[in-house]
């Protein structure tokens, strides 16, 4: 039941039909409200300086936007970076240090699939996992830390912080509930927009491949791996942040006769212990020099 809500919302809020955008009409009322209160939290905040640079990585929408391959790959051009995020999905609560110069120190149910994705693939970064940023980002600053990256955000007015927005092409304009925008571009809050073919670029490839492949991915909008997809025998979809259980990849193997289960890097963190056939839909993004540069001035004018 989780899983049809969750891709009927996608649908309504991305590619809606008739009936959804009729609906998206009558909960307009509704969007203004909400857009009004957003608007006025951001008016009654006040950026606090932290004594550290940070940058946050976000989007104005809801599902995903590849924010986790965007500052890891931002990542790679400092000494010492932390990521500060939620962790959404996660089964545990407060503040978790997933990794830090000693390790990683939880398993993925504790720290979330993104957080744990960046622990492996960052062993130079301290990855931190709070619903509380603030305290968050104390903690990386006690660690030595040179720049803090927030994963996802822009809604966080009271930090200050330079503010990168990815944008998300989607023909519902409207706030929450009327579609997907949480927040607007608020005028006197300054942003750089990041968009994909001139910010950064993808590099797609797939690792360790097989000829008969059934892809199994639980993120935000999985037709977004459409364009980059070899030939595979199905696809199979979970809400985003699934937590996956091996009988039930032992079930999809078995049911597609694939030999292997194609599956994005996020996924691949929760399913690696269950030692079955992955392929992996590996992701780099090439960033711009304009947009390296950016980042780089910033948190060298934090240090002086």
């Amino acid at each position: 039941m989780k899983q049809l809500v969750t891709f009927w919302v996608e649908g309504y809020f991305y590619n809606p039909s008739p009936f959804q955008k009729l609906l998206s009409l009558l909960l307009y009322p509704l969007s203004l409200l909400y857009c009004f209160i957003a608007w006025l939290r951001y008016l009654s905040s006040t950026p606090k300086d932290y004594g550290i640079a940070v940058v946050s990585v976000g989007n104005l929408t809801v599902g995903g936007s590849g924010k986790t391959p965007l500052v890891s790959a931002l990542c790679a051009h400092f000494n010492k970076p932390a990521i500060v995020l939620r962790g959404y999905g996660r089964a545990s609560q407060g503040l978790i240090v997933v990794r830090d110069e000693h390790g990683i120190a939880c398993d993925v149910s504790q720290s979330g699939d993104e957080a744990m994705l960046y622990a492996h693939n960052l062993p130079h970064a301290v990855v931190i996992v709070s619903e509380k940023r603030d305290v968050a980002i104390e903690m990386a600053q006690s660690f030595g830390c040179e720049v803090v990256f927030l994963d996802d955000g822009y809604g966080k007015h009271s930090i200050e912080k330079l503010d990168l927005v990815i944008g998300v092409q989607t023909p519902n304009s409207f706030c929450l509930p009327s579609g997907p925008y949480r927040e607007r571009l608020w005028s006197g809050k300054k942003v750089v927009m990041v968009d994909e073919n001139r910010s950064f670029f993808r590099h797609v490839r797939v690792e360790n491949s097989t000829q008969k492949m059934v892809l199994v991915t639980a993120i935000a909008r999985p037709q977004r791996l459409d364009p980059y997809l070899p030939m595979v025998m199905d696809k199979i979809y979970f809400e985003d942040h699934h937590f996956y259980n091996k009988p039930e990849l032992e079930a999809i193997l078995k049911q597609t006769g694939a030999e292997s289960l194609l599956v994005t890097q996020k996924d691949f963190v929760k399913i690696a212990p269950f030692n079955l056939p992955i392929s992996l839909l590996a992701l780099d993004l090439e960033l711009s020099r304009e947009l390296i540069e950016t980042v780089r001035e910033y948190v060298n004018a934090k240090k002086d």
